[in-house]
């Protein structure tokens, strides 16, 4: 298999690893209820990953680039498309070499570009302003008076 083409899914994950098992469907990555992205939209690319690991890093390409075209994308609605060319650019790109394995970098980085769009997705409710209540207030002056007794109390007398 050549580097440049991927691979599947790679060796399959144990219970104590930390990646999440990449796309639910298959061949498509869930976002939201109502996007799911399929993977042929998703270009991969793997490359040799720096770093300490001897040999073995020196001979495989294990570091997985992902690359979205945001705003080719067939998949987006054109809200969902705007929203994530004002937040993430046309162009997504997220790169995983966590791992040694090329499977498990390619599943981190379909979890970190899931997650990316997600918070890109995300629409904030605008804060409403508030006024403090009456009895808020109250305790506030109240507990200014208090502290303004108390350092009076503290004063030497002006007598003396």
């Amino acid at each position: 298999m050549a580097y440049g083409s991927g691979c599947a899914t790679g060796q399959p994950l144990r219970p104590g690893d930390r990646v999440n098992a990449v796309p639910p469907d298959g061949d498509r990555v869930r976002i939201t209820s109502s996007l799911s992205i399929p993977m042929s939209e998703l270009k991969f690319r793997f490359t040799a990953s720096g770093g300490p690991g001897g040999q073995h890093a020196n001979k495989v390409a294990t570091r997985a680039e992902l690359r979205f075209d945001v705003a080719g994308s067939p998949s987006l609605g054109p809200r969902q498309r705007e929203r994530l060319l004002d937040k993430l650019g046309p162009e997504i790109r997220v790169v995983a070499d966590d791992e040694r394995s090329q499977g498990r970098n390619r599943q981190l980085a379909v979890t970190r570009f899931r997650q990316r769009v997600i918070a890109a997705l995300r629409v904030e409710t605008p804060r409403r302003p508030t006024r403090p209540s009456r009895g808020a207030k109250e305790r506030r002056l109240t507990a200014k008076r208090q502290r303004s007794q108390t350092k009076r109390m503290r004063r030497p007398d002006a007598d003396d």
